[in-house]
Parts: C-alpha cells; sequence; structure tokens
C-alpha cells in the first residue's frame, strides 16, 4: 500500500508501505478521507528540520484526522463490524483506566500515544487502531465531514460545551484556521451571536460567508474596542481562544464582560495572561484539549440534525499522489480546510 512519510525541513514522500494486520483488539480501515490539521500536530514535524527527525520518526504514515471503512477485525473487536463507516478518534491507552473507560484516552493515567503523531496514521491506503477508537458515523455524514470532525471540528464542539452558548449570548472566537471557523459556525448553531476575530482576510471572508454575524481584522483595528463597540461598551458575554498567540489571548480576555467566561484551545509558548482582568472581572476560564469519543460521536449528530455545513470548510481536495502541494499550501495557511481523499 501507500503512504506518507514526513522528511523534515518541509518535505514528505508517498512510499510503499506494508498493509497493517490487526491485533486482538484492533481493526484495519480502508482510508476514504484524512484531513490536513494546521495546529503543530501536522506542522511542527512538518517544518523541523530533517536532521532532528529520528528514523522512526520517518518511517511511519502520519495523518490524525481519519475517516474510512472497517474492512477486517482481530480476534477481540467488538465495538464495530466489518462495512462499518467510522471515524478515527486518533488516541490510544492502556483501555483500563477510568479516563480510557469514559473514552477519553488521551487523557490515560499510564500515557497515551497518537494516531499519526507517534503510530501509523490516516495518510495512507489502510491503517489498524484499536477498535474502540473507532466512532460510527450517520449515513447523511460524508466521509471528509467525518474526517473535518475527527480533530478540527471536534475540538471546537468540546470547548464549546464547557462554554455552553446559548441564544442569549455574545460570544468572540479569536483565530479564524479551521478550530476558529468551525467554532463559530456550531456556536452559530447553537444560537449565539458571533464575532470572529483574525488577521488573514481570506480566513475572515470565509467566517463571513459560513456565518459569523460579525468579523474584526486585528491587524487594522484595536479588536477590544470594536468587540466593545459591538456590545454596548460591556463586552462579550463568552470569548474562545483558538490561535494560541499570546496578544490574542489577551484580547479575549478584555474584551469579555465581567462574570464572563473564557476558553482556551490554542496552545502557545508559555503565554502571560492577564491575570489581574481575570480575577477583577470574575472570569470563569476553561481549558480544553480535544474531545472524546461520545462527543465526537455528538458533534457527528449535531452536524447532520442541525445541518451545519461543514463541508463548505473544504477549499481543497487531494489525492495521496499530491500531498506535497497539500501541505505546501497548509503552510502557507490561507486556505480553508484540505483534505486527502481516496476514490476507489
Amino acid at each position: 500500500m501507500k503512504g506518507l512519510v514526513f522528511l523534515g525541513d518541509r518535505k514528505v514522500q508517498v512510499v510503499d508501505l506494508s498493509r497493517p494486520a490487526p491485533g486482538p483488539q484492533e481493526v484495519v480501515i480502508e482510508m476514504k478521507a484524512s484531513g490536513l490539521c494546521g495546529s503543530g500536530s501536522d506542522l511542527r514535524p512538518y517544518r523541523t528540520p530533517g536532521g532532528q527527525l529520528t528514523e522512526q520518526q520517518r518511517s511511519f504514515a502520519r495523518g490524525h484526522e481519519p475517516c474510512g471503512v472497517v474492512v477486517e477485525l482481530g480476534p477481540q473487536a467488538r465495538n464495530v463490524k466489518v462495512g462499518d463507516r467510522v471515524m478515527v478518534h486518533h488516541y490510544r491507552g492502556c483501555g483500563a483506566c477510568k479516563h480510557c473507560l469514559a473514552g477519553w484516552p488521551q487523557l490515560c493515567l499510564h500515557g497515551f500515544q497518537g494516531y499519526g503523531l507517534n503510530l501509523p496514521g490516516g495518510h495512507a491506503d489502510y491503517m489498524v487502531c484499536v477498535d474502540t477508537a473507532c466512532v460510527p458515523m450517520p449515513d447523511a455524514l460524508t466521509y471528509e465531514e467525518g474526517a473535518c470532525c475527527s480533530c478540527g471540528a471536534g475540538t471546537a464542539y468540546q470547548a464549546l460545551k464547557r462554554l455552553a452558548p446559548s441564544g442569549m449570548d455574545t460570544i468572540t472566537i479569536f483565530g479564524q484556521g479551521f478550530v476558529g471557523v468551525s467554532a463559530a459556525m456550531l456556536a452559530r448553531a447553537m444560537g449565539a451571536r458571533v464575532i470572529a476575530v483574525d488577521v488573514v482576510p481570506e480566513r475572515l471572508e470565509m467566517a463571513r460567508q459560513l456565518g459569523a454575524d460579525e468579523i474584526i481584522d486585528a491587524s487594522a483595528v484595536d479588536p477590544v474596542a470594536a468587540i466593545k463597540e459591538l456590545t454596548r461598551g460591556e463586552g462579550a458575554d463568552a470569548g474562545l481562544d483558538c490561535s494560541g498567540a499570546e496578544a490574542a489571548q489577551n484580547n479575549m480576555i478584555a474584551s469579555t464582560r465581567t462574570w464572563g467566561r473564557v476558553g482556551f484551545v490554542g496552545v502557545g509558548t508559555n503565554p502571560r495572561l492577564d491575570i489581574l482582568q481575570i480575577t477583577r472581572k470574575h472570569l470563569t476560564m476553561h481549558g480544553s484539549w480535544t474531545f472524546g469519543t461520545r462527543e465526537l460521536a455528538e458533534l457527528a449528530s449535531f452536524v447532520v440534525d442541525r445541518r451545519v455545513p461543514l463541508g463548505d470548510t473544504i477549499t481543497h481536495r487531494f489525492p495521496l499522489s499530491q500531498a506535497e502541494e497539500a501541505y505546501r499550501l497548509l503552510d502557507a495557511g490561507k486556505t480553508g480546510k484540505i483534505v486527502l481523499v481516496w476514490d476507489r
């Protein structure tokens, strides 16, 4: 089979790999779609100097947003059956601790691994994973939408669940990469008034097209002043940072009203938050790291039931053979979602 490996120095290569066989509690999935992630999970190893990647890191298929069809079961696999259309929750833990049993293997008390991170992932014709990582998807959800749910949109959904926006709320979303624009769409579907903030015109235009009530270019205006002007001087009820940028995080804090709530998805390098405003405004802070298997299933149903146009975020589709071009576009940071697709 063919699979995509990272070589470092912004180089990738499609190579021949052995088709995987399932272990006792594993399944083999035939890939239908595999998303490219704009976070450090993809871009960091892609940009890493080649000499800093070990031979092992250059030897396995990447891709942690897999979606496909189950084609083979290990003898003890029970969670799915052959022919099931599934999204893959891209973490693997011990399978027995309280967090693993609750569907949160990334919080495993004994440590975790990640498909496409340090285990073979979805940028290949076939991948193998533990059966509990497979989340069956509604028939109305496309494979491409399933790939979108399997990391970026799932991360946005879990963060919004913690913030609990409603029709009574105005929420700011700082950063309109795929997680941010997904959060804007989902928050709008939950009833909230959405203010999208970014510095990239292409991303802001996509946010506008996909339903943000207001957009703010933080490179052109003071975003705090603009948000307060849109909220009668008081500030937003809630804010979500999907950028990881220290300036954006503090602008979010400054533009949220007293007794408001803020959430953090983006992770920068040792950010310094304005603790004085957090305490004096009685802000409730929520951290959120990806999502659990139950939340992934919830999101899939939410997208279908509320008719969230998640597929409209996809601006580029490539076969595996053109993955090099796909990653060049991802690296530039001006596109919507990019997905590798298999048309068998």
